[in-house]
């Protein structure tokens, strides 16, 4: 029944978001215009807004599901590729991407920087907590937030000093600020798969080790998991997953925070449901939130990371008072 109301609430969202925009389409024009494309307004709805709808899914999706892996992986609650810095490297990657010559075609050279400032960032952020002497929920918040706010520094910085027009520093700001793309034909299939490799491969590969993750190290590894080698594993499969996110829809904020608490209210802790539901609650809330920023003030659009960290920002809130409160 949970599982009937999760898709349930992942496709009305997906409804409100196709119908929502500079004007208004009713559901019924929507679900005709997917059959007959037959006049101008069918022909958007089909080419512009229901592939960014999409593309807006599966930004969510993968976000919803590297939030759960690496709060399940620190063991952490509050860990987020947002506030661990893993969104602020796969964006610094994405800016050096876009910005300088590389000679590799976007769709090469936008993923590949941002799997590798996502991956850089979440290492330095561990190595910096340890250096500090702990790996607890307050020193990885503190070293995360302060590794984002160098990264944030040193990402302005280069979109200043390597944007050689007005033009290409609008793309980068409008991408850094959330923004979801709307994709070619081909380019929307690859998303497609590389969304359902990334939740299949992750149920499939890190969900029993997740759960060891949640018991004590010690009893872990009496189950056989090495510790060690499985959280290497699992914060390279969280970054590609981040870069992937990143790629699509720009710096999204606090999806991988919410929709895994979400997820577990709905589905409890084993981690073969936690992750693809966090999946599913991901793409809702940014299919969502993507509506909101393209009808709230027509004709332009707020910025898809304003409208999540509005809604993101008290959740982070009532999560950490909630924690206080329990220490």
């Amino acid at each position: 029944m949970k599982i009937v109301s999760l898709l349930f609430i992942l496709f009305a969202a997906f409804i409100f978001s196709a119908c929502a925009g500079h004007t208004w389409e009713s559901p019924l024009k929507v679900l005709s215009a997917l059959f007959y494309s037959d006049d101008l307004t069918s022909r958007l709805l089909t080419e512009w807004r229901l592939p960014r709808v999409i593309t807006a899914g599966f930004t969510g999706a993968l976000l919803g599901l590297s939030g759960a892996i690496f709060q399940g992986v620190f063991r952490n609650p509050l860990a987020e590729p947002w506030l661990l810095g893993s969104s602020g490297g796969a964006a610094i990657g994405g800016t050096i991407a876009l910005l300088v010559p590389l000679g590799l075609p976007l769709a090469v050279s936008l993923p590949l920087f941002a799997f590798s400032g996502a991956l850089a960032a979440i290492f330095i952020v561990l190595s910096v907590s340890r250096i500090a002497g702990s790996l607890d929920t307050a020193t990885l918040l503190l070293t995360g937030v302060a590794v984002s706010a160098v990264l944030n520094a040193a990402r302005s910085f280069m979109m200043m000093a390597l944007s050689d027009e007005s033009t290409s520093l609008q793309v980068v700001l409008s991408w850094i600020l959330g923004g979801i793309q709307t994709p070619s034909g081909d380019g929307l299939i690859i998303s497609l798969i590389l969304t359902l490799a990334s939740v299949l491969l992750s149920v499939y590969l890190l969900s029993d080790g997740l759960d060891l993750m949640g018991l004590d190290r010690t009893m872990a590894m009496s189950f056989g998991l090495s510790a060690e080698r499985f959280t290497v594993l699992a914060l390279i499969a969280g970054s590609a997953i981040v870069a992937i996110a990143v790629s699509l829809g720009g710096v999204v904020g606090f999806i991988g925070l919410i929709a895994p608490h979400i997820a577990r209210w709905q589905t409890g802790a084993r981690h073969k449901y936690v992750l693809p539901a966090s999946a599913v609650i991901g793409a809702a809330l940014v299919m969502f939130s993507d509506a909101l920023s393209r009808s709230l003030l027509p004709p332009g659009e707020i910025p898809l990371g304003l409208i999540t960290a509005f809604i993101g920002g008290p959740f982070f809130i009532y999560l950490l008072a909630k924690r206080v409160r329990k220490s």
